[in-house]
């Protein structure tokens, strides 16, 4: 169900949504390159860059310099796109969360309108340039990525399900399918394997951090799975999810797709996410399963698991480049 609808607070979804700035009689701010900057999720944006480019190295074949460059520029720039486009709809929310209501629409810096418009032009801009500069089929598939973390996760899942960061995770698995398929102009069992690690890695990854956002989600109507089952039954999910995962990250080195360069830090690094886990889910909390700890554990994991990600696809990029 749609709750965060219901919130008194949150503006109006037909045109621009007021400012605090308009509401109290003031001048309006005045946006900033910083914050159109802002409207592309600079940080997520890197680590859809890094994955994306990890699968186009390792990819066989040859793509010229400059066309990988503006392969790696159009994935980027779709992301980024996709990411205000969720800013866009997800203004509401966004107002009333406590980490996101200085984003530049809800502070009134950019308006709704023109947060939509450069959404939509960089979202095509992108997918035509890929189409241009590599292949249609890696063209299609960014498309159908910004497509669905708009439309299937943003505007259909994410309020409407504990289960939306697990589908959902799918558009964020997408890059480095994508970067293969820009040198290739096709798919192999590699990038799927790829595509698998980022959908099983981003459960754990995202419940981390609901864990001790999960006040944020709750004010905003938002049924992440710390709200709507609790905080025991998402730590025994992180837990769940991170036991699939690890066996599945070595699969390229069982399978021969890649060597020990890759495999032997897949194996390492996996044992660690599964002892964070583990501390994870033995965080002291009480009867209810609310961290007596300030989710110590909960923020440890969330923060390895970013730098596990970057790791593991060096690992993987490094291991395709001396085979």
């Amino acid at each position: 169900m749609n709750t965060a609808a219901a919130i008194v607070a949150a503006p109006e979804r037909e045109g621009d949504i007021p400012s605090l700035s308009v509401l109290s009689g003031t001048e309006q701010p005045i946006s900033t390159a910083k914050d159109w900057l802002l409207m592309l999720k600079p940080r997520v944006m890197t680590l859809v860059v890094y994955t994306a480019l990890a699968g186009l190295i390792a990819a066989p074949g040859h793509l010229h310099p400059i066309l990988a460059i503006s392969a790696i520029l159009c994935i980027s720039i779709g992301a980024g796109a996709a990411g205000a486009l969720n800013m866009w709809y997800d203004r509401d929310i966004d107002a009333v969360m406590r980490r996101t209501r200085k984003r530049p629409i809800p502070d009134g810096r950019i308006s709704a309108n023109d947060a939509l418009a450069y959404g939509v032009v960089l979202s095509v801009g992108s997918v035509i340039v890929m189409a241009l500069a590599t292949n249609w089929p890696a063209a299609l598939l960014l498309a159908g990525s910004i497509l669905f973390y708009v439309v299937i996760y943003t505007m259909w899942l994410k309020r409407r399900t504990a289960q939306n960061i697990v589908i959902g995770g799918a558009a964020g698995a997408f890059p480095p399918v994508i970067g293969w398929m820009a040198v290739t102009g096709s798919v192999d069992l590699m990038p799927i394997l790829m595509f698998g690690i980022i959908f099983l890695w981003t459960p754990p990854h995202f419940w981390a951090l609901s864990l001790f956002a999960h006040a944020d989600y709750e004010r905003a109507g938002v049924p992440m799975l710390p709200v709507v089952s609790g905080a025991r039954e998402t730590r025994k999910q992180v837990v769940l999810y991170t036991l699939v995962m690890v066996p599945f990250t070595l699969l390229p080195w069982i399978l021969g797709l890649s060597g020990p360069v890759y495999g032997i830090p897949a194996l390492l690094l996996g044992l660690w996410f599964m002892v964070s886990a583990w501390r994870l889910w033995r965080d002291r909390q009480d009867e209810t399963g609310v961290s007596l700890t300030n989710d110590a554990p909960a923020k440890a994991t969330f923060k390895y698991s970013i730098v596990y990600l970057f790791v593991l696809f060096g690992a993987l990029a490094f291991d395709a480049v001396i085979r």
